[in-house]
């Protein structure tokens, strides 16, 4: 490092050193209005309640503090289903993390077999590594 003096009579501080950071890809997430409403239309996919909400991962697709996961990252559940699996007790965290993930296998299956599924929005990773048959 060196100090320089300017024409004004001010200091300045300039480094030579070489610096290496590391930078990270922020999370590119996904937003459908759509996704979620046909996602909501179903039944739950945990009980089969006729009644369902769109219940994002806590697990998954880039969630964090006040950010909820990409939309596509999201399980038709009923009211019941939806709140044990964000902060129930009758479950072990692995329990719920197992319920929220066979429910949006399942909600994803569906989306894809009756072609519900809008166009533009990118599947998930666990879907893809599950290799389900779509017939």
């Amino acid at each position: 490092m060196t100090m320089t003096q300017n024409e004004d009579d001010t200091l300045v501080l300039k480094t030579t050193d070489t610096v290496h950071v590391k930078s990270y890809l922020k999370t590119q997430y996904v937003r459908s209005k759509r996704l979620l409403e046909v996602v909501a239309s179903l039944n739950c996919q945990n009980c089969g309640h006729y009644l369902s909400q769109a219940a994002h991962s806590n697990w998954h697709g880039g969630k964090g503090r006040g950010l909820k996961a990409s939309d596509n990252y999201v399980a038709a559940l009923c009211q019941a289903c939806h709140t044990e699996v964000d902060s129930g007790n009758k479950l072990s965290k692995d329990e719920r993390q197992t319920l929220w993930l066979k429910a949006h296998l399942k909600t994803l299956h569906y989306l894809l077999l009756t072609d519900q599924w809008p166009r533009g929005v990118p599947m998930t990773d666990l879907y893809l590594k599950m290799h389900l048959p779509l017939a």
